[in-house]
C-alpha cells in the first residue's frame, strides 16, 4: 500500500483561482469581490439559505431588484451549462464534460473504459489510477456552478424575487449532491455564503444531505406559493425564468408556472432519500414518502436537461468517443447488454455498433473483421498508445452511433430514474403511489437517451419493448476479447428482464438496479452511487484494482475519488477538518457515510 498522502481539497483552490482554465466567462466578474460588493449595494438581506416567500412585493421593487441582477444572473445561467459539462459560461463542451465524466465516473460506473494512456495534458494508466490531471475534474465543473450561483445567491437583491431564489438554491444543492457523493466532504456551508480565502471548513456527507433536504422543503413550500402572486407578478417572473433557466423543458413545449420544478426539487429529495437506506432506513422512507407525496417527476415533459437541439449544440460524447478516440465501451456494458438482448444491441438502428475496423490477436493470429460484433474493452486494462486505430487497435473496439448521440439531451433527472426509485422504494414496503412492477416497466419503456420527439426510432424502440420485457432468463453469453489480453469471461448477469412478483425482495432490487443502469446511460454519477450502495448491477472485476493509491485490490470497486491535490493551504483543511468530515482516511478505499457493508435487506 503507497504511503497515505493528503489529496488537497478545491476550497482554496476556487477562492484563489487557480484552476483559471474552468472558471473563466464571456463577462468576467470578480467573484473574489462579488459578494461584499452587493451587499453594499442594497438595503436587502442576503442569506442564501433563507428564502421569505410571504413578503408582499411591488412592480417597482422587482424591476429594481432586476436592475441589481442582470450581470449575476447571466454568470448563473452559464452555471447551468457547467452542471453538463461547460465553461466559460459556454453551451457544454468537449474537455470540461471529457473532464468531469469520461476520465472518471464514466469508467468507475464501468460505461467506459480509455483506449490510450496518452493524452495531451496527462496520462491515465488504468481505470482507477489516480491522476493528478484528471482526479479533479468533477471538481473544476462543480466550482464552476458554484462560482456562477453563489454570488447571486448570496445578493441581497435576489430575496425580492423569492422564486428564482428558491430555484438557484436547488440547482446548486443538485450540483453539490452530486459532488459530494464523488469525495464524501467538503466545504459546503463555507461555499454556501461564499466565503472567501483559507481557513475553509469541512463538512461531511450527513450534514450536506440534511441541509439539502431542508432547503428542499423551503424550496417547494415557496414555489407553492407562487400560485398567490398577483398576475403582473406572474407575467415578469415567467418572461424572467424563459430567459435564464435552461434545464428545464417548460419554455420549449409552453408550460408556465412551477410545477415542473417542484417536481424536480422531489425527485431529487427521493434520490437523496434511497441513497441512505441503509445508514438511516427510517429516515429515508420518510423522505422519500413525502417527496412522492408532494408530486415528482411523472411524465417526460416533467424530465430536466439541456436539449442540445434546440440550444444549437451537439453531444460532447461524439467528439471524446468518435473524433478523439478518448473511451470505448466497456467489456462489463457489452456483456450485461448482450446478455439481456437489449434493443440498444439490434433492430434497424442499434445504438451501438460493431467494431470499426479488423482486430487482429498476434499470438494467435485470430482475426475479428471490420463489422462483425459489438466488443468493449476490460475495465483497468492498461490501455494503448495512440488515437489511430492503425497503431492503436483498441481503437477498433465499439462506439455509438453518433446520429443518435448527436440528438440525446444531456440529462439531469430523467423520468426513468425515478420510476426506478419509485419502484426500489414500493419493493422496500413503502409508499410510492403505485406498484413495483408499474414503475419496474414504465422506466424500462421510456428509458431510451434518444430524444423524445424521434418518433420513428420510437416506434422502432417500443417495438422491440415487449419482447424485452418478457424475457425471463438471461442469454448465455461469454465475452470474448479479440487481441486475447484476457482470458474469456462468461456474463455475470444472471437474471432476466421480466418483472417476477415471486422474486425475492434481492433479485427485484438487482432488476431494478441493472434497468436503472443501462437507463441513465450515459450519466454515470447515480449508477456508480448504486454500484457502490448494493452491489448491482453485476459487473466484471476491474483489472489492475491496485494501480489507484494502493488501498484497492483485485476485485474491490472504488470507493471515493480522492481530494484534488493543490495547494498546502488546503492540505492543512484536510487535515483540520476533511478527514473527519469524511470519516476515513482520505483513500480510494474509503467509505462514504450511507456507503455501508450491510445486506440490502
Amino acid at each position: 500500500m503507497q504511503k497515505n498522502k493528503f489529496f488537497i481539497a478545491i476550497a482554496t483552490a476556487l477562492a484563489t483561482m487557480s484552476l483559471s482554465s474552468c472558471m473563466e466567462f464571456d463577462d468576467p466578474i470578480d467573484t473574489l469581490n462579488i459578494n461584499q460588493e452587493a451587499l453594499e449595494d442594497s438595503v436587502y438581506h442576503g442569506n442564501p439559505a433563507k428564502i421569505d416567500f410571504n413578503i408582499d412585493i411591488t412592480e417597482a421593487q422587482f424591476d429594481d431588484a432586476l436592475a441589481h441582477l442582470g450581470t449575476y444572473l447571466k454568470q448563473a445561467k452559464g452555471g447551468q451549462y457547467a452542471m453538463c459539462g461547460g465553461k466559460n459560461g459556454d453551451y457544454p463542451g468537449e474537455h470540461a464534460y471529457q473532464r468531469k465524466f469520461s476520465l472518471g465516473p464514466d469508467n468507475y460506473a464501468q460505461y467506459t473504459t480509455v483506449p490510450h494512456y496518452d493524452f495531451m495534458y496527462g496520462t491515465l494508466q488504468s481505470s482507477y489510477d489516480v491522476s493528478t490531471e484528471f482526479n479533479p475534474g468533477p471538481n473544476s465543473s462543480y466550482l464552476i456552478v458554484k462560482n456562477a450561483m453563489i454570488p447571486l445567491l448570496n445578493h441581497p437583491a435576489i430575496d425580492t424575487i423569492p422564486e428564482m431564489k428558491a430555484i438557484y438554491l436547488l440547482m446548486f444543492d443538485y450540483a453539490t449532491q452530486e459532488i459530494a457523493d464523488v469525495h464524501g466532504a467538503l466545504p459546503y456551508d463555507d461555499f454556501l455564503v461564499n466565503k472567501q480565502g483559507a481557513p475553509f471548513t469541512y463538512n461531511g456527507l450527513e450534514h450536506i444531505y440534511r441541509n439539502i433536504v431542508a432547503h428542499i422543503d423551503l424550496v417547494t413550500a415557496c414555489l407553492r406559493h407562487y400560485d398567490s402572486r398577483p398576475d403582473w407578478y406572474k407575467t415578469k417572473l415567467q418572461t424572467l425564468m424563459n430567459e435564464n433557466l435552461e434545464i428545464s423543458k417548460d419554455k420549449y413545449i409552453g408550460t408556465t408556472g412551477m410545477d415542473s420544478w417542484i417536481r424536480f426539487a422531489n425527485s431529487l429529495k427521493l434520490r437523496i432519500a434511497m441513497h441512505c437506506v441503509k445508514v438511516e432506513p427510517q429516515l429515508a422512507q420518510q423522505w422519500a414518502e413525502e417527496a412522492v407525496a408532494g408530486g415528482v417527476i411523472d411524465n417526460t415533459d416533467q424530465e430536466f436537461c439541456l436539449m442540445g437541439m434546440q440550444l444549437g449544440f451537439g453531444h460532447p460524447l461524439n467528439m471524446i468517443w468518435i473524433s478523439w478516440g478518448d473511451a470505448r465501451l466497456s467489456a462489463s456494458f457489452e456483456s450485461l447488454l448482450m446478455s439481456l438482448d437489449h434493443p440498444y444491441t439490434k433492430g434497424e438502428r442499434p445504438f451501438f455498433l460493431n467494431n470499426s475496423g479488423a482486430i487482429i490477436n498476434t499470438k494467435t493470429e485470430e482475426r475479428l473483421e471490420e463489422g462483425t460484433r459489438i466488443v468493449g474493452l476490460r475495465e483497468g486494462i492498461h490501455p494503448g498508445m495512440g488515437q489511430s486505430a492503425a497503431t492503436n487497435p483498441m481503437l477498433a473496439y465499439s462506439v455509438f452511433d453518433v446520429d443518435l448521440m448527436s440528438r440525446a439531451p444531456l440529462y439531469l433527472m430523467k423520468l426513468s430514474e425515478v420510476d426506478f426509485l419509485r419502484a426500489e422504494g414500493a419493493i422496500r414496503g413503502w409508499n410510492m403511489g403505485g406498484s413495483a412492477q408499474f414503475f419496474y416497466e414504465r422506466g424500462i419503456r421510456l428509458g431510451y437517451l434518444f430524444e423524445r420527439t424521434r418518433e420513428r426510432l420510437h416506434r422502432e424502440y417500443d417495438g422491440m419493448m415487449d419482447e424485452y420485457l418478457a424475457r425471463a432468463e438471461p442469454v448465455p453469453y461469454t465475452y470474448h476479447d479479440p487481441l486475447g489480453n484476457v482470458a474469456d469471461e462468461p456474463s455475470v448477469t444472471k437474471i432476466g428482464v421480466k418483472w417476477n412478483e415471486g422474486d425475492s425482495p434481492e433479485t427485484k432490487l438487482e432488476k431494478i438496479i441493472t434497468q436503472k443502469y443501462i437507463a441513465s446511460f450515459p450519466n454515470s454519477f447515480e449508477p456508480w452511487v448504486d454500484l457502490r450502495r448494493t452491489g448491482y448491477p453485476k459487473l466484471f472485476p476491474v483489472l489492475n484494482a491496485d494501480e489507484g493509491d494502493g488501498t484497492l485490490k483485485y476485485g474491490d470497486i472504488i470507493r471515493r475519488a480522492p481530494f484534488p491535490d493543490t495547494d498546502d493551504a488546503s492540505v492543512s483543511d484536510i487535515i483540520a477538518t476533511g478527514l473527519d468530515a469524511l470519516g476515513g482516511e482520505d483513500y480510494q478505499a474509503t467509505r462514504l457515510w450511507w456507503d455501508i457493508d450491510k445486506p440490502n435487506f
